[in-house]
């Protein structure tokens, strides 16, 4: 191994430029053209690329740091045999050039040139024409580029460096200004080729015959081993960012914009608008994680635009207090749920008269025992009996999207309020339990979940779940499905009010619950008919025997599922 120091290159004729981002960190192993660090002039941004494969041994500048031609910029570790003299001959211009979203500019090129040779922009007359074939210019290494977009069409009258065609390689997206003023004649590629070549005929002109053209006036752009690394004016034009289009709608958006070539070309073939980003590069930079971010959230959200950010506190005094992470996963799952399950909400209420009547009889056996029966244990037993009747209520979506999964068993959650946020440990078996076993296990589940006590593993695995707002208050509400689960039921405040029964009004003890289920897996009436028998059984307590146990078996599982929707 040898040690190399990369200096700072050529920098186009100025003086000072800014490093303003260092991409590489002491240990990195680099390869060839990888990004070493980026410098500012006035006018651009740039990417320093690697000349050699290796490891950053030393860094001998930090961000912020005014930088000039030849100070030491890195050391490198290189394999034996690499090329070496890095310092004393000229570094390959880099192929990543980002520039500035900003006008580069005000004066062309040629105007400057005609102001220093004190020699006039000549017009001439129509007889004074000639043909020039404006060519795809030197690929400073590389082999093909594609065509981004065409700027002007057959007819068209160009200025001097007005932009006539969008080229776009692995590193950079450059623009091929027009050397020459006068008017398109033809047009001798599509957008979209792929496979265009230094030298390939672009765009011909009809421009005036004058003794001095801007072809004189113009540089040719500089070949690989001639490229500096802050180009001068017309380089910066020809590998501009697409922010300089000739596309107004791009210009426009493009020019609040600062973004790389790269950070571009991801950006449309992700179709994202760089304006919609949060910046956090230097100097309002946008970077490829800040792309890469933006996609990521955008997917969490199922593609909907983001709520507008607000700063609340320029109304009033405000609080800022963290969530909890039982908090935070709850909303992030209910998000998903909500965003990807089709919910439809069925409202019912249900007579709980007798059943009342039966749990004031069985509390001198709940005293006995130590069980309470709360309405929700009821509540247990009979949604254990509709499901194993329903077993489309109780299956799951697979996650290809055609396959449902039967579950053989009947496992439900319970969401419990706790201080740290919404629980939702899971109840197994309910359908192989009585009512006193239901009544024992959701007292312990509840106690260690405001404890704080439970295991991962005894919140998963849940085919339904019962949300009871009964104990808070209100008269219904529509729950969200706990995805990949299809059904939840919700329960509000058991009310008395007076119905009609025989005629006659009478007070009785009415309980709502809503449904909610997933319609790509339950259809209407299927849940109309797992509702109805919820309610009916319900409405019917179990008969007790002189020892407290339940006459009346669960019923067996289906075999078969009802006919999927269409």
């Amino acid at each position: 191994m040898s040690s190399i120091t990369v200096p700072i290159p050529d920098l186009g004729g100025a003086e000072e430029v800014e490093l303003i981002e260092v991409c590489v960190a002491i240990g990195d192993q680099v390869t060839i053209e990888q990004s070493l660090v980026v410098l500012e002039s006035d006018k651009a941004s740039m990417e320093v690329p690697s000349p050699l494969a290796g490891r950053v041994s030393a860094l001998h500048l930090t961000e912020g740091t005014q930088v000039s031609v030849g100070m030491a910029l890195l050391d490198l570790e290189v394999e034996e045999g690499s090329p070496a003299g890095i310092a004393e001959t000229q570094t390959p211009a880099p192929t990543s050039v980002e520039a500035v979203a900003e006008p580069v500019a005000t004066d062309t090129v040629a105007e400057s040139a005609a102001r220093e040779l004190d020699t006039p922009q000549q017009s001439a007359t129509p007889s004074q024409t000639r043909r020039e074939l404006v060519s795809v210019p030197d690929l400073s290494g590389a082999e093909e580029v594609r065509l981004v977009e065409v700027c002007v069409a057959v007819g068209d009258s160009v200025e001097i460096e007005q932009s006539l065609v969008i080229l776009e390689s692995d590193k950079a997206s450059m623009e091929v200004p027009s050397p020459w003023a006068g008017r398109v004649v033809s047009v001798h590629v599509q957008e979209g080729a792929s496979d265009l070549r230094a030298g390939q005929p672009l765009v011909e002109l009809e421009c005036a015959a004058v003794e001095l053209d801007a072809k004189t006036l113009i540089p040719p752009v500089a070949s690989s081993a001639e490229q500096t690394l802050t180009p001068p004016a017309t380089a910066v034009a020809q590998q501009h960012s697409v922010a300089r289009s000739a596309s107004p709608r791009a210009e426009g958006v493009a020019k609040s914009v600062y973004a790389g070539p790269a950070v571009r070309r991801m950006a449309r073939e992700l179709g994202v608008e760089l304006h919609q980003l949060a910046a956090t590069g230097p100097r309002g930079r946008i970077l490829k994680e800040d792309l890469q971010r933006y996609v990521r959230q955008a997917l969490r959200d199922g593609g909907r635009p983001a709520v507008p950010a607000v700063d609340f506190a320029a109304f009033g005094e405000v609080e800022l207090r963290p969530m909890s992470r039982i908090h935070r996963a709850t909303a992030r799952n209910m998000a998903a749920s909500w965003a990807h399950v089709p919910h439809v909400t069925q409202l019912d209420e249900v007579d709980v008269t007798e059943l009342e009547a039966l749990r004031s009889s069985l509390k001198p056996e709940m005293e006995r025992r130590g069980v309470r029966l709360t309405p929700v244990v009821f509540l247990l037993r009979s949604l254990a009996r509709a499901l194993s009747a329903h077993p489309a209520v109780n299956a799951s979506l697979h996650a290809d999207g055609r396959t449902l999964v039967c579950k053989r068993y009947v496992h439900i959650g319970i969401a419990v309020d706790t201080p740290t946020g919404l629980v939702v440990p899971v109840l197994r078996d309910a359908d192989r339990k009585d009512l006193w076993a239901l009544g024992e296990e959701l007292m312990a589940l509840a106690t260690d979940a405001r404890e704080g006590r439970l295991s991962l593993s005894a919140m998963q695995g849940g085919s339904f779940t019962l949300s009871s707002l009964g104990a808070i208050g209100g008269r219904g509400f529509t729950p969200i499905v706990n995805a990949p689960q299809t059904a939840i039921l919700g329960v509000g405040r058991l009310d008395t009010r007076p119905v009609y029964v025989a005629e006659a009004l009478q007070p009785r003890q009415l309980l709502p619950l809503s449904l909610s289920y997933d319609h790509r897996v339950i259809n209407g009436a299927e849940a109309g008919r797992f509702f109805c028998e919820l309610i009916e059984d319900l409405a019917r307590p179990p008969a007790f025997h002189d020892n407290g146990d339940e006459s009346q078996p669960p019923p067996a599982f289906k075999t078969t599922l009802p006919d999927s929707p269409s």
